[in-house]
């Protein structure tokens, strides 16, 4: 998830109407994960995990991608699935540490199943939700299917978002990863995919950052809310201990740069600093990408979806919510009315 800049934020709370029209780069490593822990199993004696078809196969991120884009483009908003590419090799120690924390979380879901303490392992069945490079690709190719755009990064998934919105091929990056305001992001839009779910009893709206806003009222550049987002952690880096938002606004302020503060403080640099940097400053992006809707081949898209056991009631409501898409009729879209 990054840095956490929510103390530096203003966020506006929005309609996802407002977005219509827009080209909205969309996180999905994130949106995955968000569905493979929401839709699982929950019944008395159930696993806890995500839901599967009769194969076995997980299909609960394909439940939540087919609602989700669809009530999109319902809603007129041009959705680009962007999923993580090869991350950088300073991403290591992030990674490993959560495929540990993944392995030990397994070994207690799988202890509480034994034992027959099903609330237990529903605790622990959502720490250890694994999506694989086969799940990633059948979720593409269900996109592809919804006539929508879906590729990988070459790094990063919110990254290669954001520097194509500064290039102007997106118009907003839909991400709960704060990261993205340090990738330069203009526009963050966070809590999309949840907007409206319920969470704690309230209902969840998404909400717009504005990079240019969050800059001029915090009196800063983006160099230095990537300096003060490497204080703060990162991904690429753990951060300086004891240094959290607040305390970083004010040394940047001061002080300028990380090479300063450490001065200051009489700390070591963090170790690849200038790496660390250009990662966030000058990412790499993959250009091949095609941002234009397609035509949906309905009869191509109902056998996919039954072949992963999906009920007549989800697909048709589905295709009913495709039928109201403006765009989707824009580009050729056949009626449902043409498959029966």
């Amino acid at each position: 998830m990054g840095c956490n800049l929510k103390d530096l934020s203003n966020p506006v709370k929005i309609d996802l109407d407002s977005l219509s029209g827009k080209k909205v780069g969309i996180d999905a490593f994130l949106v995955a994960f968000q569905f493979l822990t929401s839709i699982r199993d929950r019944s008395e004696t159930g696993d806890g995990g995500p839901l599967k078809d009769s194969q076995g196969r997980p299909v609960s991120h394909l439940m939540g991608f087919l609602d989700r884009t669809t009530g999109l483009l319902e809603k007129g908003i041009i959705p680009v699935f962007i999923f993580d590419g090869v991350h950088p090799d300073l991403k290591a120690d992030t990674i490993a540490s959560r495929k540990q924390s993944s392995k030990d979380a397994e070994k207690k879901w799988k202890e509480a199943l034994e034992i027959g303490d099903y609330k237990e392992a529903h605790k622990w069945a959502q720490r250890c939700i694994r999506y694989t490079p086969e799940m990633v690709e059948e979720t593409i190719e269900m996109l592809h299917l919804l006539g929508v755009p879906a590729f990988r990064a070459a790094a990063e998934g919110e990254a290669q978002a954001s520097v194509m919105a500064v290039k102007g091929d997106l118009d907003v990056v839909a991400t709960q990863d704060w990261d993205a305001l340090l990738y330069g992001a203009p526009i963050l839009i966070r809590n999309m995919m949840s907007d409206g779910s319920k969470r704690m009893g309230r209902t969840i709206k998404a909400e717009k950052i504005i990079l240019n806003e969050l800059l001029n009222e915090n009196n800063l550049t983006r160099e230095e809310l990537v300096d003060m987002g490497i204080m703060i952690g990162t991904d690429f880096h753990p951060g300086i201990k004891g240094i959290g938002p607040k305390t970083g606004l004010k040394l940047i302020k001061k002080l300028g740069t990380i090479e300063n503060i450490c001065m200051e403080k009489e700390i070591e640099v963090p170790e690849n600093l200038e790496l660390i940097r250009e990662i966030f400053l000058n990412h790499p992006i993959n250009e091949d990408y095609d941002l234009n809707l397609k035509p949906v081949d309905l009869e191509a898209l109902r056998k996919w979806l039954i072949s992963r056991d999906f009920s007549e009631s989800r697909i048709e409501r589905n295709f009913k919510k495709l039928e109201k898409s403006s765009q989707v009729r824009n580009i050729g879209q056949s009626s449902l009315s043409d498959f029966f």
